[in-house]
């Protein structure tokens, strides 16, 4: 539910974008809507994207400090005031506004940040070798719905404002948008704090397998042997800083890999998800802002990013979930890679006859590459983060591969963007064929990680040197956890 929250609150500013710009820059000397400039326009959408970014370097380091669940429970209500706030943006002047708007969306994206390192490595700490892949991805998917949700509830309340008011009520559209993101989050918080800290923190890191033992005993409903005399063992073999040349030796491909990915990846992803609004009116899936009102904008982009996303984005994630422990991480980013490249450079290359001859064939070509970018990449260099690394500086590495990411989405929402926004034709071509090759970048890039599907973590990051099993009972679980065993 975090995820899901996360994803709604990032991908809502979307669909009521534009309507800021008729509320507050509106010029009654012109004919034509009001309009964000360009630099506030991506200031708003991406301003949480920073946010984002700052808060997965801070709470992931944290989550290696102080206990994964200790900060799991702040991310979330960051999360639920600053989704309340951002609705609640006033001010004397459009620039106020905008300017109180982007404060709270950046703090929104700050806690936002957390839940990416600490929910993929909560996850893989309690998952079981033969389906951890799939649980985590399974976290991930939830963005899948988060979005879907982010267009089915602007869709909605636009349907509702357009047969019951006319006028000025339309700010009070866009607010009511921002703040129900508080809302699943808020039914979160409760579940979130009753649940333990993870067996692999409070074992190696706290050196504590009794209470280890019994956190795991009560969360699998079986019993645990606690193990303590394994642990000063198991930690002295480990016992080296994130920034030492024996981390480099043992996992430093491993990083450059997650976070040259992920980065590669997100440049895409963000700028297919955040300049939808642009590209539909451009080709026609959507009439044009002239044409009609500015809740019927805001209902029209909000049906066709619904559409995408329930047809293309969706199902991506859940092939994921299905097939990622059987064809393993390493062949599902290969191949979406490969996948989103070639459909971008056809829609980048065609462009002028997809948009003026064949708009069913535009929509089909820009779907799949949704598809692709979620049974592919934006899944995996979410996964693979949480499995490659030790458990001392597991959470770290993912924040850094996590922020790499968003770094990505940053060139995509204040790069490509500004391709994108004014509806050019040539710039549009341009900005796509651009996409593909990042994304065939992100091929190559993937060859410096490794497939650790049916592994244990700790056969995976080097932890125990003892050979490895790959099927076990629940029976054979211990404390600290060995490559002989389950997890």
């Amino acid at each position: 539910m975090g995820f899901f929250t996360d994803a709604y609150d990032l991908f809502c500013i979307s669909t009521v974008s534009k309507l800021l710009g008729r509320l507050y820059y509106f010029d009654p000397s012109s004919e034509k809507p009001g309009k964000l400039p360009l630099s506030v326009n991506n200031f708003v959408i991406g301003v949480a994207l920073v946010g984002t970014l700052s808060g997965q370097l801070v709470f992931g380091w944290l989550g290696d400090k102080l206990g994964r669940k200790k900060v799991y429970g702040i991310t979330l209500i960051l999360m639920v005031l600053c989704a309340i706030a951002s609705g609640l943006s006033f001010g004397a002047s459009a620039k106020s506004v905008m300017g109180t708007l982007c404060f709270f969306r950046f703090w929104l994206g700050f806690g936002i940040g957390g839940d990416y390192p600490l929910s993929a490595t909560i996850m893989s700490e309690y998952a079981n070798k033969r389906t951890r892949g799939a649980f985590i991805a399974a976290v991930f998917a939830m963005q899948g719905v988060g979005i879907i949700f982010a267009g089915l509830v602007s869709m909605t309340l636009s349907a509702l404002f357009q047969s019951y008011y006319h006028g000025p009520e339309a700010d009070l559209l866009w607010r009511l948008v921002l703040m129900i993101g508080a809302i699943p989050a808020l039914l979160t918080y409760y579940w979130r704090m009753k649940m333990p800290e993870t067996g692999r923190y409070t074992a190696i890191i706290e050196g504590n397998a009794k209470q280890a033992a019994a956190d795991m005993a009560r969360v699998l409903d079986i019993e645990i042997q606690a193990e303590q005399d394994k642990i000063a063992e198991f930690n002295a073999a480990n016992n080296y800083p994130l920034w030492s040349n024996e981390f480099f030796n043992r996992h430093g491909r491993h990083l450059i890999g997650t976070m040259s990915s992920w980065f590669l990846l997100d440049i895409a992803f963000y700028s297919q998800n955040l300049t939808q609004k642009d590209i539909f009116p451009a080709i026609g899936l959507i009439d044009k802002d002239f044409n009609m009102s500015a809740i019927g904008e805001v209902f029209q982009t909000s049906r066709a990013m619904f559409v995408i996303a329930l047809l293309g984005t969706f199902p991506g994630y859940w092939f994921t979930v299905f097939f990622i422990e059987k064809l393993g991480r390493y062949k599902i980013q290969l191949v979406g890679f490969f996948m989103m490249s070639f459909f971008m450079f056809v829609i980048g290359v065609k462009y002028d006859y997809l948009k003026n001859e064949n708009k069913g064939l535009f929509a089909l070509l820009y779907g799949l590459t949704f598809f692709f970018a979620n049974f592919g990449p934006n899944s995996t260099t979410f996964v693979l983060p949480a499995e490659l690394f030790p458990t001392r500086v597991r959470s770290t590495c993912h924040a850094l591969s996590a922020a790499a990411g968003k770094a990505g989405a940053l060139v995509g929402t204040f790069g490509i963007q500004s391709l994108t926004v004014g509806g050019d034709t040539y710039k549009i071509k341009k900005a796509m064929i651009l996409l593909a090759v990042t994304n065939l970048l992100g091929f190559f890039c993937s060859f410096l990680v490794t497939e650790t599907k049916g592994r244990s973590l700790e056969e995976i990051s080097g932890e125990d040197g003892r050979e490895s099993e790959l099927t076990a009972t629940p029976n054979d679980y211990r404390v600290p956890v060995s490559r002989t065993e389950t997890m």
